[in-house]
């Protein structure tokens, strides 16, 4: 990771210890006990050193968007129902759909928010086009406090564009009625998806969405990679490795799968109890709990000479250019932001109840989490953070259809991947 990192501030001990207090459990009611504190460092006058009455601190106002689903939505609303009840500023909570047109137009033309939330992989890109800030100098907590991949994803040189909350990846998991432990070795793994898959019967060895993002961990496990910034030719879709990996997909496992590499065909047949496994996110736990399917998470075996490697994701929240103006509301952000991200009871009820993935040092891989919650955390750690290179936009964009083309056997790894290297190179020339 970067050796750089985020100047305490002389007040930063107290401030955060006010911040704890403040922080609960995720309700208004598990907080309702620190009403007083607050109330009487915002609501009350003070005294100066002279005798005079002095005003209280301006209050601010600030907008956050965020795009989350029904079952998420209840807890973020409480979360900031209780954070403006106990701070003296307000945050104006917004769920929005397609984040990206939104945030694109809106904040050029002055109407966004001052925070938003999204994966770290727009962190190139938008500080690049002036969409996001650095708030470095402006911040009371050190970036040590979260795992080093965290602290490296809200990064953008030098600069510090927001800050992580929690991570995401997928790996491995399993129908117990079917599988009856974790397997040790791909050969135990590919006996068992042997001995079910029936797809005559609709029974399948394997759930496992296939696209560049999804099937990542395979890909890159003899060494290859997607884009390495660091390389005069960043494009690693061609090598030797990638290629490697994406034969072994195709040799290996896309034979147990159901015949639609799309995401609701995949995810539906484990969901439905009729696959031996599924590689998903922690995303995904919130249907399997609602749902029959008697399952556990566990890391990915090794694959016959390689690991399981993918690609990880930050959520965070982004400090938008309308924080520019240093104002209050901007202050309000900040602090929103810095108790949201550190608060330790918050982040492990969304681990419990929605399958979070903590960033912070404290609780990243502890036995507080939820088993399942543990073991994507170890998943995380296997895995490598998505490239905030604006170019990897392009990368992407180049391997959906190549992707697809594999999975149907119309082409051959290596002819798909040539392919989409040189047409993601040539978006830069």
């Amino acid at each position: 990771m970067n050796d750089y990192y985020i100047i305490r501030k002389s007040m930063t001990l107290d401030r955060r210890s006010m911040l704890k207090r403040i922080g609960g459990a995720g309700t208004i009611a598990a907080l309702g006990g620190c009403v007083g504190v607050q109330e009487q460092s915002s609501d009350q006058t003070s005294t100066n050193a002279d005798g005079d009455t002095e005003s209280p601190e301006p209050a601010g106002t600030a907008t956050a968007w965020y795009g989350l689903s029904d079952t998420e939505l209840n807890l973020r609303e409480e979360i900031i129902a209780a954070f403006n009840e106990e701070s003296r500023h307000t945050i104006e909570g917004g769920n929005i759909s397609e984040m990206q047109d939104k945030t694109t137009s809106a904040i050029p033309a002055g109407q966004g928010p001052e925070t938003f939330q999204w994966a770290h992989d727009w962190v190139g890109d938008y500080y690049e086009r002036g969409f996001v800030l650095d708030q470095s100098d402006n911040l009371s907590l050190s970036l040590d406090q979260f795992t080093g991949a965290a602290a490296n994803a809200v990064q953008t040189g030098d600069a510090v564009v927001g800050l992580p909350f929690s991570a995401e990846t997928v790996t491995l998991i399993y129908n117990t009625d079917i599988v009856d432990s974790p397997p040790k070795s791909f050969a135990e793994m590919e006996s068992a998806m042997e001995s079910y898959h029936n797809p005559d019967n609709g029974q399948y060895g394997l759930s496992w969405p296939f696209d560049p993002y999804f099937v990542s961990g395979v890909a890159q496990a003899f060494g290859g990679h997607y884009f390495d910034a660091s390389q005069e030719d960043p494009v690693g879709l061609d090598s030797e490795e990638t290629i490697r990996g994406f034969e072994f997909l195709v040799d290996n496992l896309t034979q147990y799968m159901p015949n639609d590499p799309g995401y609701e065909p995949q995810q539906a047949a484990f969901l439905e109890g009729n696959a031996a496994f599924a590689v998903n996110g922690p995303w995904y736990l919130a249907a399997l709990r609602d749902g029959d399917t008697n399952f556990e998470v566990t890391t990915f075996p090794s694959l016959n000479g390689g690991e399981f490697t993918p690609l990880s994701g930050i959520k965070m929240w982004y400090f938008s250019k309308a924080m520019e103006a240093d104002d209050v509301n901007a202050e309000a952000a900040r602090e929103f932001i810095e108790w949201f991200v550190t608060n330790e009871d918050h982040l492990l009820t969304r681990a419990e109840e929605q399958g979070h993935i903590p960033v912070l040092s404290t609780l990243a891989g502890s036995d507080d989490l939820p088993g399942p919650v543990k073991a994507y955390s170890q998943a995380v750690d296997q895995g490598i953070p998505m490239p905030t290179d604006s170019r990897m936009n392009d990368v992407f964009a180049a391997m959906e259809e190549p992707v697809v083309q594999m999975f149907n056997e119309s082409m051959s790894p290596e002819e798909a991947l040539t392919s989409a290297a040189e047409e993601a190179r040539s978006n830069w020339e």
